[in-house]
């Protein structure tokens, strides 16, 4: 019986086995290619985006290294600018010429708009009237002007005009309020006072000039208020405070006395921060940034 039962099985199955043999085989051999599955679409899908997700970052990366960079060169060449002005004139320009309210009636111009021979942007500075105010409508025009030297490619914005006038992402420093009340100021941007290399007695390589000051209220290279003195840890000042602050991960760019620019991390020591933001402190830097 067991018999009967084996070769009748294997009489049905042999030529179903036989048939299904032949339609793989007809189908491996036909030259219609085969189309992909549903699930081996999702699974190449999935694999894109994994390698999206792990090159994302350091393409993010490397533009950010390159915008830090291009941040760098600009408040170098800030830099070449004012020690030729200094070289010119004996001196640093001015802070802020006549600021108000000190002045009622001040002009309240900048430091970045006195300089601007010294940074290539000699026909912006023609156009400048001087013996009116900065926001005088005579002035209107050319505070319209951007000046691409004053700014930080990483910092985001939609124009780069601030209030009808070009933008500025760097700020002279007039103190620090870290340690001290400032009075009377003791950075070496500072109001209707030009400052000399000799009155920074604490040296030029630890002294800070000026340093990224990026989004604030009145960042406009005409504006003599683009000064501050520094008074909270590095990116961490209320956004209605002027103080060194950028979108570059960890820190800001410092441009020095002696025309180095240096990258001051958001951790650094308060004090030590206090300490190169004044010109004639007396304190003794012996910590890097």
């Amino acid at each position: 019986m067991f018999v009967m039962r084996w070769k009748l099985l294997t009489i049905v199955t042999i030529p179903i086995f036989n048939a299904v043999k032949s339609m793989t085989t007809s189908r491996l051999r036909s030259p219609r290619p085969r189309a992909f599955t549903l699930v081996e679409l999702l699974v190449v899908i999935a694999i894109i985006g994994v390698l999206v997700g792990l090159l994302l970052p350091a393409v993010q990366a490397t533009r950010e290294a390159a915008r830090r960079m291009q941040c760098q060169n600009r408040l170098h060449q800030i830099g070449l600018g004012l020690h030729n002005y200094h070289a010119a004139f004996n001196r640093f320009p001015i802070g802020d010429l006549q600021p108000r309210p000190l002045w009622p009636n001040g002009k309240e111009f900048a430091w970045s708009a006195f300089v601007l021979p010294q940074i290539e942007q000699t026909a912006v500075w023609e156009r400048i009237n001087f013996s009116v105010p900065y926001d005088d409508p005579i002035n209107a025009d050319v505070a319209a002007s951007v000046i691409p030297t004053y700014i930080c490619p990483s910092t985001p914005r939609s124009s780069n005009r601030l209030k009808d006038r070009g933008v500025t992402d760097y700020g002279g420093i007039y103190g620090e309020r870290i340690v001290s009340r400032n009075d009377p100021p003791s950075g070496v941007m500072i109001h209707d006072r030009a400052i000399r290399f000799r009155d920074i007695l604490d040296g030029t390589s630890t002294t800070i000039v000026v340093s990224e000051d990026a989004g604030f209220a009145d960042g406009q290279w005409i504006n003599g208020k683009n000064l501050f003195d520094q008074a909270f840890q590095i990116n961490h000042a209320p956004k209605f405070e002027n103080d060194m602050r950028s979108y570059h991960p960890q820190g800001v760019h410092g441009l020095f006395g002696d025309g180095a620019v240096r990258f001051l991390t958001d951790s650094m020591d308060l004090e030590v921060l206090a300490s190169i933001c004044t010109r004639a402190g007396k304190e003794v830097v012996t910590e890097a940034w």
